[in-house]
């Protein structure tokens, strides 16, 4: 029998740990648990268990949001509880919520209504202290590169080729842009620096891509922070503090586990955006749910655009794992927004004539839905569209969405409402995907990684945004040539902009055509293994909106948290 554990303030049921790691075949030297509804799973378990046969491997997209998301969380909760209800042994991967939507505009990442993780404010909050390490490992090594110049080591860095930032886990805009080392006597080079948020961080793209510890500190000693006086790139090994970076993280490796509120086992790990950073949960959490499942269900941030783009040539590239079916998340609100007929602003409510029957708005909405499934297409993934009723919602306005969806090819098209039901609201879409999953598919890369860098960034805007070509601003030119004369050239492409636009102007909704797509800026992202364009106005530092959600947040007298979302 399961021991179980009253959790939730609304008297949800869940089991303890130790019967939720039983339950998916874990043995008591597989996990350590953190209190009593989370856990860490051991180093090593994919190659324990590397006998086993792969779990189905499905991934969860979505269309171009509003400011508000379309319940892609909550859509991946629902359908790994429908698989679950259907006698299937399911595991969902999530990344781990950041603080920076959770007290910014969002709110947390955790899911809402009757599909949520537990325990909810621990994982949106401080949940295992992973992205302390993120940050505190990224933060140690810009302390080093200031004291190793200020020290004048070998190799001499040239401060004014330095790219590595500190990192912060809050939206805080007045840190984007700053000046360091003005103490004295001076301890650090004066010079301009500033923040990223630490899940746009390096360190935390190499946490989501690395397979075990050994891995993590090979990537990490590659890290270039800059160049010499004679341009040759400088890493991490040659400044001598890989091992430290590795000795605070080496915990933050290990995914945890936890549950959703109907108790399907859940690993959430790792949290890289997903418009300006690769935007997936952890690879090292994937292998290993898809030696314990049968089937694993996986987010990737933002739209097929952004997140599932980076899923296919970046983490599936560098896992060697094949996806057997997408699924891609829309609303009738995202649709009526992508006609451009309303007036919407982040950080502000929906207008409420976008919450009525528009079906025209629809219709001249629609063509980003048919967008999305054509670029999931080029993968030759099949697809099930995932269309998320909200309690409002018109019923000829889903059926129509159902309609348009059949006819641009999905493999099926089915009106879910986890929100509100859970995963008996999910369980149509369930099927769907376990049917989908079983066909025959093709799947390959955008790119091959020979192609030039230019070429591979033209292939993502031209054949997956639209774009009819690009802009290289001389930044990125030269950053460009630089890094493909050190040998970086064959790197896959990671692409900063936004996710509201299939463009990287957030105001040019539906499936923009003809325009010219800009790159400000290339960076190098060694020790992650990709290249990292910057477009448009998308910054790696936000700041907050008028009114933050975290002046919605508080404790009651018994140290209750409320108002977290």
């Amino acid at each position: 029998m399961h021991r179980i554990t009253p959790s939730s303030p609304d008297g949800r049921i869940l089991r303890d740990i130790d019967s939720l790691a039983k339950e998916i075949g874990l043995g008591p030297g597989d996990y350590e648990p953190y209190g009593r509804l989370k856990a860490k799973l051991v180093h090593g378990l994919a190659d324990k268990y590397a006998d086993r046969p792969l779990a189905k491997y499905i991934g969860v997209t979505a269309i171009n949001p509003t400011p508000l998301g379309e319940g892609k969380t909550v859509t991946v909760i629902g359908l790994a509880m429908a698989l679950s209800q259907l006698g299937h042994t399911t595991i969902g991967t999530l990344r781990e919520p950041s603080l920076a939507p959770v007290f910014g505009i969002k709110g947390g990442g955790a899911g809402g209504g009757n599909c949520t993780l537990e325990p909810q404010s621990d994982i949106n909050l401080h949940f295992t202290g992973d992205l302390h390490a993120v940050t505190s490992a990224t933060n140690l090594l810009a302390s080093i590169i200031d004291n190793h110049i200020a020290r004048r080591k070998i190799p001499e860095i040239n401060p004014k080729t330095i790219t590595w930032k500190r990192a912060l886990d809050l939206c805080d805009k007045g840190l984007a842009h700053i000046i360091s080392g003005l103490d004295q006597p001076l301890q650090a080079p004066l010079r301009e620096t500033g923040f990223d948020l630490t899940a746009a961080s390096e360190v935390m793209a190499i946490l989501a891509l690395a397979s075990n510890p050994r891995d993590l500190r090979q990537r990490l000693g590659r890290i270039v922070v800059g160049m010499t006086y004679d341009r040759q790139p400088v890493t991490v090994e040659q400044l001598g503090c890989t091992g430290a970076m590795a000795a605070l993280l080496v915990d933050a490796l290990r995914p945890n586990l936890v549950q959703s509120c109907e108790a399907t086992p859940f690993l959430v790990h790792a949290g890289p955006f997903g418009n300006i950073a690769h935007g997936n949960s952890s690879i090292i959490a994937d292998q290993i749910a898809l030696k314990l499942a049968d089937y694993v269900v996986t987010e990737s941030g933002f739209g097929a655009d952004c997140g599932a783009e980076k899923f296919f040539n970046i983490k599936c590239r560098t896992s060697g794992l094949q996806p057997d079916a997408e699924v891609l998340v829309c609303t009738a609100r995202a649709l009526k927004l992508q006609s451009g007929l309303f007036d919407v602003h982040p950080g502000k409510p929906l207008p409420p004539a976008l919450l009525e029957e528009n079906l025209d708005a629809l219709h001249a909405g629609a063509v980003n839905l048919r967008a999305h499934l054509e670029i999931i297409q080029q993968y030759h993934l099949p697809t099930v569209v995932a269309i998320n009723a909200f309690p409002d919602d018109s019923e000829r306005e889903l059926k129509e969405i159902q309609k348009i969806a059949l006819e641009q090819g999905a493999a099926a098209a089915v009106i879910t409402r986890a929100f509100s039901e859970g995963g008996e609201g999910s369980l149509a879409l369930a099927a769907a995907v376990v049917e989908a999953a079983a066909q025959p598919n093709q799947f390959q890369y955008l790119y091959p990684l020979e192609m030039p860098i230019a070429e591979k960034i033209e292939t993502i805007a031209t054949r997956i945004y639209g774009a009819a070509s690009v802009e290289f601003e001389p930044q990125a030119r030269r950053r460009m040539q630089e890094y493909e004369h050190s040998g970086y050239g064959d790197l896959p492409v990671c692409i900063a902009k936004t996710q509201y636009s299939l463009s990287h102007d957030p105001h040019l909704l539906g499936r923009p055509t003809g325009f010219t797509f800009p790159v400000r800026d290339l960076r190098l992202s060694a020790g992650a293994g990709f290249l990292y364009a910057l477009s448009g106005e998308i910054r790696t530092m936000p700041g907050l909106p008028s009114e933050p959600a975290a002046l919605q947040i508080d404790i009651d007298d018994t140290g209750k948290i409320i108002g977290l979302h």
